[in-house]
Order: C-alpha cells, then structure tokens, then sequence
C-alpha cells in the first residue's frame, strides 16, 4: 500500500501519515519547510515499521506537483491514497490581501488538488481513493480566512467534478472537513488567541468535546475501504455537531 500525503509532517497531515503506516506500506510525506518537523515525522512514521520518503516541495503549482509524484512513481507503481492537505494562510480580510500573495495561497490551499490528481493519474487504479481536507470556512464567513476559505470552496467544487471523472474507473474522491484542531494555521489565523479558540471549539461542541485525530482518521480509513466504494464527491464533517443546518 502507498499513501502521499501533502503537509503530511505537521498536524492532521501527520496524524493521518500515522493511522495508514503500518510495516510494509509505502508513506510519502510532502512539506515546503521546516525540516526539524519533517524529521520528527518520518521517525514517527518509521517506529510503526513502515517506509518514509519525504519529499520537501512546493506543491502550489503544477510543475511541483509534478516533481513531487515523478518522486514517488520511481518508488511505487501505484498511489493508493492521495490525501491534500497543505495550507497557507494569509490572517488579513480579503480587501487588505496582497493579489499575488492571495492567488498563491488559493494556488496552494485549493487549486492543488487539481494538479496533483492530474500528476497521479497514470497511478491511480481501482480503489484508489483521493482525499481534500476542507473546513466550514469553505462554506461560511471566518474573520481573516479568506485566503483559505475561497480555496476550501473551490476545491470542493474540483472534488465533485474529479469524482465524476473518476468514479467509472473506480477511483473516489472526497473531501473531509474535521472540526477546530490546533494546527499551525490556526495558530497564524488567530495569534496568542489559538487555545482559547481551540477550548471554546470544544466547550461549545454538542458532543462535550473537541474533536480528536482519531474522529477524522478513522473516518477517513474507511472511506478509504471497499465498504466505501459508493461514496462519491461528497463532504464529511467530523465535528460532533458543531455548525450543523437545518
């Protein structure tokens, strides 16, 4: 089994690299900086007894998503899952973003997934399963997240059309949206505010608590199972009851 993950050596990027590693599968872990980080990953990846390849690379456009999966098809053959879940994030209203720097962030947070499934595609076979890790700032106003925001929508929108494209050779795409985790971004979004946004997520949620790596892992192992092979283009959002619409 191969899996690359995009941001795969921080927060829920990691935390999913760990709920697939196992002895015998191949993890490619995908990050732009810090390499303090992508070390400590791979030792964790490697402990479960599984084998790490990081891969430090810009994925914002489509000539990086090329270099990063040309690395992992000298590896592997196949790519079983493919799990997007790099961010960037600009803490500035939209009107006081500078362009270039905002069409680069919705480059990296969105518009990426279209070019890495484009760079896999030769492989992806049947049962192969995309990911796109979104949030609720896709869907509704979130005080300087528009950076992130209007990307998370976009690509929602790309993994309906992928889905469609996809699905007649059995390949599945869908996003997941896990409630508030203290991520890196969250921690640029709101500064020495991030706890206390992070504990009034959890106090408030319905549930009695915030939500934990294996909320969203687990749900996105088995949409990553033959028990899923059904589910199609959509959405899950793993937040206990938080934001939920009539």
């Amino acid at each position: 089994m191969s899996i690359l993950i995009t941001g795969g050596t921080k927060g829920i990027g990691r935390a999913i690299a760990l709920a697939f590693a196992e002895p015998g599968v191949d993890v490619f872990l995908n990050h732009a900086g810090d390499d303090a980080a992508a070390r400590e990953a791979r030792s964790l990846v490697e402990a479960t007894g599984a084998r790490c390849h990081v891969i430090k690379q810009d994925v914002g456009t489509p000539e990086g998503a090329r270099a990063v999966l040309d690395r992992v098809a000298a590896t592997v053959d196949t790519l079983d899952q493919l799990v997007h879940c790099a961010v960037r994030a600009i803490p500035k209203r939209a009107l006081d973003c500078d362009a270039h720097d905002f069409a680069a962030a919705v480059n990296l947070n969105g518009t990426a997934l279209l070019y890495l499934v484009q760079a896999a595609d030769p492989m992806l076979v049947r049962g192969s399963t995309v990911f796109f890790l979104t949030s609720r700032g896709g869907r509704t106003v979130v005080p300087n997240y528009a950076a992130i925001g209007v990307a998370k929508a976009l690509a929602e929108s790309l993994v309906r059309y992928l889905a469609s494209e996809l699905a007649p050779r059995g390949v599945r795409v869908n996003s997941v949206a896990p409630g508030v985790v203290h991520t890196d971004a969250v921690r640029t979004l709101f500064g020495d505010q991030a706890d206390e946004v992070v504990k009034h997520a959890a106090d408030s949620n319905p549930s009695g608590r915030g939500v934990q790596d294996e909320d969203y892992t687990s749900v996105i192992r088995f949409l990553a199972s033959p028990e899923a092979a059904f589910v199609q283009g959509q959405t899950i959002f793993v937040n206990g009851g938080h934001y939920m619409a009539a």
